[in-house]
């Protein structure tokens, strides 16, 4: 038998779709590797140039540490207080009848200040001058009668007693009227008066304050291990939260007699010259007493120091030189420092620094450790132990 043949299909093969996707993905990948290359090469393009790049030296203001004789200072807080100052009272009580004073005012010795009403007082007083007036016309008819010995000598004793009682009474109603006419006791400022016209007021009613402000006091306390350099004469300097800026030079003019047995604390008492009346008692001031010795002491700006809860710290201008190309260039170390005493505008420093080495002494917040910088202090302030801001 013959084979039969099997018919040939003429419908063309249709090829898988996974080889297409891979295609797809694999330029996706390339493309992806492509572009993170090109931005790779960029980064470290420009890490390359910043690397390259140099910083252009900060221009700082500089000062140089300075070797100083500073004479030892005792602080203290204290007060200040009048040399001269009372709050004028009634001595007798009365209704008050004229005030003579302006609040905030000043009075000098003698002036009167307030009148009380006498009306009373002036008609008792009329009333005892005419007795003590017949008392005297009595008594010289007695003495007359007495020398002719007309009257024995008790009698004469007695109209000389009764003149003198008589007399008394006018002297003394002439005292109260006086009394109730209070006057300024010595010159000052006058306060803000706490009586007013009408009013009826007891004996040691307080009337107004009055102090003397031309001189003042300012007491204080300090250790008793101190109380043997404690002399008169030594200056004092005194300054005041209420007066920034402003001190006040003046002299100690007085210690305690005692120790306090609870502080052992000694009392001192500082007299200061107030010709503007700008203390005022009551104040609160901090005071500085001068010793007479002096010791060596490094100074340097306190707008030099950077202060911080790890330790205080300064920058220390030194220069450096280019090993390639030997160029010298000027560059800052932060040094650790410790601070002493403040005085002014300028600070002590007892460890970290020496003589003759230069700081940077303003904007020191904003370096940094190894920085290049050039100095230019043609604006720089110019610190004083004494500043006298112009705001004051």
């Amino acid at each position: 038998m013959h084979d039969i043949a099997k018919p040939v299909s003429t419908k063309p093969k249709v090829r898988s779709g996974r080889g297409g996707w891979g295609l797809a993905i694999g330029g996706l990948l390339a493309l992806v590797i492509l572009l993170v290359g090109i931005k790779g090469l960029q980064i470290s393009k420009m890490m390359a140039a910043a690397k390259a790049t140099t910083q252009p030296p900060q221009t700082v203001s500089s000062a140089e540490v300075r070797e100083e004789n500073w004479a030892p200072v005792l602080s203290a807080i204290g007060s200040v207080s009048a040399v001269q100052g009372a709050i004028v009272a009634a001595e007798l009580g009365g209704v008050v009848s004229d005030i003579k004073f302006e609040n905030g005012g000043s009075a000098k010795k003698g002036d009167v200040l307030m009148r009380l009403d006498t009306s009373s007082e002036e008609a008792l007083l009329r009333s005892s001058e005419a007795e003590a007036e017949l008392a005297r016309t009595d008594l010289e008819r007695t003495r007359g009668l007495a020398s002719q010995k007309v009257i024995s000598k008790a009698e004469l004793d007695a109209a000389e007693s009764k003149f003198r009682r008589l007399t008394a009474i006018v002297d003394q109603m002439r005292s109260n009227i006086r009394k109730k006419t209070i006057v300024a006791p010595f010159d000052g400022e006058i306060g803000i008066r706490q009586v007013n016209v009408g009013q009826m007021i007891n004996a040691g009613q307080q009337v107004v304050p009055l102090t003397s402000l031309n001189a003042v006091y300012v007491d204080f306390a300090l250790p008793q291990q101190y109380l043997g350099k404690l002399i008169s004469g030594l200056e004092v300097r005194v300054t005041t939260d209420a007066l920034p800026g402003r001190v006040f030079p003046g002299k100690l003019t007085a210690v305690n007699s005692m120790v306090d047995t609870v502080t052992r604390n000694v009392y001192v008492q500082a007299t200061l010259e107030n010709p503007d009346h700008l203390l005022r008692p009551g104040m609160f001031a901090k005071a500085e007493v001068v010793l007479p010795e002096k010791s060596a002491a490094l100074v340097i700006p306190g707008s030099a120091v950077s202060y911080a809860p790890y330790g205080d710290s300064v920058f220390v201008i030194e220069k450096k030189k280019d090993e390639k190309t030997g160029k010298e260039t000027q560059v800052i170390r932060q040094q650790f420092v410790r601070i002493g005493e403040a005085r002014g505008d300028f600070v002590s420093v007892t460890e970290g620094l020496k003589a003759g080495e230069t700081v940077v002494s303003t904007g020191v917040f904003k370096l940094r450790n190894g920085m290049a910088v050039t100095i230019n202090n043609d604006l720089a302030p110019k610190p004083q132990v004494n500043p006298t801001p112009v705001d004051s």
